[in-house]
């Protein structure tokens, strides 16, 4: 459907995208004028460009807040926008500053799905044992699983990510609770792609606040951290949380580095009072080689994939294009930034 407009709508996106993932936005109106030019620092866009612009399309490309007297709106590449919060761009007035929750909801849940899995069926120990071409004697000890089926799964953080991963969950027969900062509020107000998520909030059987994430942790065989990095969320799972989980209870972590207390995790997989842990996120990326993580019993490290997919361009302009029309009917943006919440 072509959107009609007064005056021209100047967007400016910054990353190299292919014509055809850019062509949701070329065909909402002839009347938007969409620049692309791909850079890495603000310098590489040209004065006059910046000077015009209204819609902002960027990944890490942030000009000062007086070489854009027009812009209106700026919208992330990404989900996690922790790393921009303390520029100067987004304390200018009148801003609207939205992320892009939701585009890689699917892959994420996917992976962490994966992960699960693979601690559940050990199989870091198998890799092990193939790597010394071992046929273990002790196998129906060593590799004994533990099944999905009747397990309890608490998400730690109940957005895209936490909702979609609660709908793959629903066919394995598994318990799910979960964990997120406003809980009066189960619903899902934020983009949605189509028969992904839960947007009515039915997926789970028990709704927790972060102050009672220990209570949460005390039923759960699986835990899967997904909430963003906030300064509420910082450290929130420290040793005393980790000792609330189960004994042999698994835990993933495809959110944000520094919610999780590496020290506290390390000295739990020592102890073997996890079954096991897979980490996509760090503290610090990279994660240094010198870092004891990397030799840490029953633990998958992966640097910060959890997110990747050949479609995340274009489920990105789905996005921005469906937020380009929100914004130039005057309607509520998706995934709006709020400084007080920190996402």
């Amino acid at each position: 459907m072509e959107i009609n407009l007064r005056a021209p709508v100047e967007v400016l996106i910054t990353l190299p995208l292919k014509e055809e993932v850019l062509q949701p936005v070329r065909d909402l109106s002839p009347h938007i004028n969409l620049t692309v030019i791909p850079a890495r620092r603000p310098e590489d866009i040209p004065a006059e460009v910046w000077a015009k612009t209204e819609v902002l399309y960027t990944d890490r490309v942030l000009p000062a807040p007086e070489q854009v007297p027009a812009l209106r709106w700026l919208q992330f590449h990404f989900a996690g926008i922790d790393f921009a919060v303390d520029s100067p761009l987004l304390q200018k007035e009148d801003l609207k500053v939205t992320n892009l929750s939701g585009a890689a909801a699917a892959q994420t849940a996917e992976f962490a799905l994966t992960m699960m899995l693979a601690l559940a069926h050990r199989l870091p120990a198998l890799m092990q044992a193939q790597s010394r071409a071992e046929w273990a004697h002790d196998r129906w000890e060593r590799f004994r699983p533990v099944e999905l089926r009747f397990s309890t799964v608490g998400i730690v953080g109940y957005g895209s990510i936490g909702r979609e991963l609660a709908r793959l969950l629903q066919p394995l027969g598994v318990k799910v609770l979960a964990c997120k900062r406003d809980v009066r509020h189960p619903q899902d107000e934020e983009y949605i792609p189509e028969g992904m998520g839960d947007p009515q909030g039915i997926y789970f059987t028990r709704l927790y606040p972060y102050q009672a994430l220990r209570t949460m942790f005390r039923e759960c065989d699986f835990a899967v951290v997904t909430v963003p990095l906030t300064p509420q969320t910082r450290g929130m799972i420290g040793a005393d949380e980790l000792a609330a989980l189960k004994p042999g209870a698994f835990l993933v972590v495809v959110g944000r580095g520094g919610v999780v207390d590496e020290t506290a995790l390390l000295e739990a997989l020592q102890e073997k009072r996890l079954g096991g842990v897979a980490l996509d996120v760090f503290a610090e990326e990279p994660l240094a080689p010198t870092s004891p993580l990397w030799k840490a019993p029953n633990l998958i490290i992966s640097p910060h994939i959890a997110g990747l997919s050949v479609h995340y361009d274009e489920r990105a302009m789905a996005l921005f294009a469906t937020n380009l029309r929100r914004y130039i009917q005057g309607e509520r943006l998706y995934n709006l930034y709020e400084p007080e919440r920190g996402y």
